[in-house]
């Protein structure tokens, strides 16, 4: 595995890590996410591909000039922070978004960025009506809390009322080993915010208009509403593919395995 940095549009610098040779294909994490999150997958799709992952802005080793400049929270940062991942590594790649991960690469494809193909696990758009939602102000709160360094409240803001995590076990997380490794990451959930938009639904008619090959992935133990946010992406993009992982759910990252053979037939 080789480790390098990129520079995005607006001067941010990108930490990013390739594995494997063959084809490449660009691995992006959700909320609370880093490129750790995604290298084992990077590392069972070695063999057939040039895995490559990174830390999105302001997570680990990838800083946000925008945030330190004072600009807020825009996804087109994003778009242009993957923009110079694709540079780096020849120009195109094919995708893959895990959550709001695959949010991101969906907007990558639909906004013209040299994308071969693009594959997704579970994206959080809201789908299904009769399904609880987060409130509209969420993004302002939580805006709020992230850009006055308030991690616990962003964490809890986010888990709480736009994932649902009912309040004891809130609690229970907040007491877990793993805590930690999610303030670390608590400040930049504002824009894992704006690519899913919970509080209103998703728009089908733009998917529509995505021209490239797509698959769409979930697990059937995963939640009611990302199974609905993977099926409206495979209803609405021409031609999207659909596949359902048995006994997975929304942390196939820690099985890699099981999500392998799908990209491989895909990709290829």
């Amino acid at each position: 595995m080789t480790t390098t940095h990129v520079t995005s549009q607006d001067g941010t610098t990108i930490a990013v890590d390739t594995v494997g040779q063959g084809p490449t294909v660009i691995l992006v994490g959700g909320a609370f996410n880093d490129r750790s999150t995604v290298a084992a997958l990077a590392g069972a799709l070695a063999s057939s591909f040039t895995a490559v992952t990174y830390d999105r802005r302001g997570r680990v080793e990838s800083d946000d000039k925008a945030i330190e400049d004072g600009l807020g929270f825009h996804v087109q940062n994003e778009i242009d922070d993957l923009a110079a991942v694709i540079e780096h590594v020849g120009g195109h790649a094919a995708l893959f978004g895990h959550s709001s991960g695959g949010i991101l690469v969906l907007e990558a494809a639909l906004r013209g960025l040299p994308v071969d193909a693009v594959a997704v696990y579970e994206t959080p758009y809201r789908a299904d009506p009769d399904l609880p939602h987060a409130p509209a102000d969420i993004l302002d709160r939580l805006t709020e809390a992230a850009l006055k360094g308030d991690r616990e409240g962003a964490a809890s803001l986010f888990l709480g009322e736009a994932m649902g995590t009912p309040p004891e076990g809130l609690e229970a997380m907040k007491q877990g080993p793993g805590w930690d490794f999610l303030l670390d990451k608590a400040l930049t959930l504002p824009y894992d915010m704006l690519l899913s938009r919970p509080w209103e639904m998703v728009d089908r008619d733009r998917l529509a208009g995505l021209d490239k090959p797509v698959l769409a992935v979930y697990g059937d133990r995963t939640y009611p509403g990302l199974i609905a946010g993977t099926k409206a992406v495979a209803e609405a993009v021409p031609g999207a593919e659909l596949v359902v992982l048995p006994g997975e759910d929304h942390g196939v990252l820690g099985n890699p395995e099981a999500l392998v053979p799908s990209l491989r037939a895909f990709y290829r």
